[in-house]
């Protein structure tokens, strides 16, 4: 065992589905699609389903939503109500605003 990880404990990776960056786990928002299909915000991290990770920036919402890479990731259609539904409930954890349109 090396000095530099003994007794260190690293903070899970996940990357943003829209740009790409690699950060902590816990800097990025989750989505998960779940068992019955829908998809939704996971705050715990910890809600069973197929998960995928957004920065909490406007710009990558936006993309995300308005393109493939969330189907993609999810492996699901989202309609235009579920993409309404996900910008409305991520109010308070995107910085700034993020429009309806796309």
């Amino acid at each position: 065992m090396s000095p530099s990880s003994a007794g260190v404990k690293r903070a899970p990776q996940r990357t943003c589905v829209a740009c790409r960056r690699v950060g902590d786990k816990r800097e990025l928002v989750r989505l998960v699609r779940t068992t019955a299909g829908a998809v939704e915000i996971d705050s715990t991290g910890k809600k069973e389903g197929r998960g995928a990770y957004i920065c909490p920036e406007p710009v990558c919402w936006e993309k995300a939503l308005k393109g493939k890479q969330l189907e993609l990731h999810l492996k699901c259609r989202l309609t235009r109500e579920d993409r309404d539904r996900l910008i409305i409930d991520s109010a308070g954890l995107v910085k700034g605003v993020v429009s309806a349109q796309g």
